[in-house]
């Protein structure tokens, strides 16, 4: 079974894989955001379950930690997490959202 979401997410800084960044998936419900899923980027700056294998469709919020991750590599950043709400098409198979960061930027895109 592969995660209706994915993401990927590298340090431009570096070029590296941003590896253990927490991320946390919630869906916009009418009483509010509803969460969804939880975890952290492997060593591959990748995470592959976020979340089941469909979801219905809607509004969603992925959050990436990047604060906590910026302050373990000993770096001083502007952004203390970064938020991309995004809509969940019905009969759309898979949604890939990665992200490239530096202490001060941020770029995503809708993957595939």
């Amino acid at each position: 079974m592969s995660a209706h979401v994915t993401t990927h997410v590298l340090d431009a800084v570096t070029g590296a894989p941003a590896v253990g960044l927490e991320l946390s998936l919630t869906h916009h419900t009418d009483s509010g955001l509803q969460t969804v899923a939880t975890g952290v980027t492997d060593s591959d700056g990748r995470n592959g379950a976020l979340g089941p294998e469909r979801l219905d469709p809607g509004t969603y919020r992925l959050v990436f930690g990047t604060g906590a991750w910026f302050a373990a590599q000993g770096t001083p950043t502007f952004y203390p997490e970064v938020t991309i709400d995004f809509t969940v098409e019905a009969g759309r198979a898979h949604y890939h959202v990665p992200i490239l960061l530096s202490p001060f930027a941020y770029s995503t895109y809708r993957g595939s």
